[in-house]
């Protein structure tokens, strides 16, 4: 198995090589589980954040990071749902499409997760930008909520979106074309 080696916030890590097209492989960056990389990697992220008054990010693989960035400022953080439960109540929904998962994704905040963003100041957050699709979804959401973004930022920002002036990141990921 071909991999790529990560050094990011002082970690080390062999991220294994994945095909997501005939033409394009990707390195795969997880972080659920690595609790001394998601440590190490939110504090750095802290470091560079601007002033906010609430964290967001989308379900799954943002949500350590944005609990350990929460419990390091002692800031809240907001989970947007990939599907609405029976708990959510008056749900707000955007579409997004992402380089990783083969179908059309939905995000989701019900009322009480839309009334922390209501007014506030906040940070989004996540674990790579890629395309941007997520990024987005996430903005469109803050919009309908009435929160003001106030930042943008990832662990590693992959291929083009290293270029983007509108966020930052700690590292950048290379895109492994064929």
């Amino acid at each position: 198995m071909k991999t790529y080696t990560l050094h990011v916030a002082g970690v080390t890590r062999e991220l294994p090589i994945c095909a997501v097209s005939d033409t394009l492989d990707i390195a795969a960056f997880i972080m659920l589980g690595d609790v001394e990389l998601t440590k190490a990697t939110a504090a750095e992220l802290l470091k560079k954040s601007p002033d906010f008054d609430v964290l967001l990010t989308a379900e799954c693989k943002g949500i350590p990071l944005a609990y350990e960035m929460s419990a390091l400022s002692g800031k809240p953080h907001v989970i947007a749902r990939k599907e609405a439960k029976v708990y959510t109540i008056d749900p707000i929904e955007v579409v997004v499409n992402s380089i990783t998962t083969q179908h059309v994704q939905h995000l989701v905040l019900g009322r009480t997760d839309v009334e922390k963003l209501t007014g506030k100041r906040v940070l989004i957050v996540d674990d790579v930008i890629s395309t941007g699709e997520s990024l987005e979804a996430l903005e469109k959401l803050v919009e309908k909520a009435g929160g003001e973004i106030v930042g943008r930022g990832a662990v590693l920002a992959e291929g083009d979106a290293a270029k983007r002036e509108d966020i930052f990141y700690l590292e950048e990921l290379p895109l492994f074309f064929k």
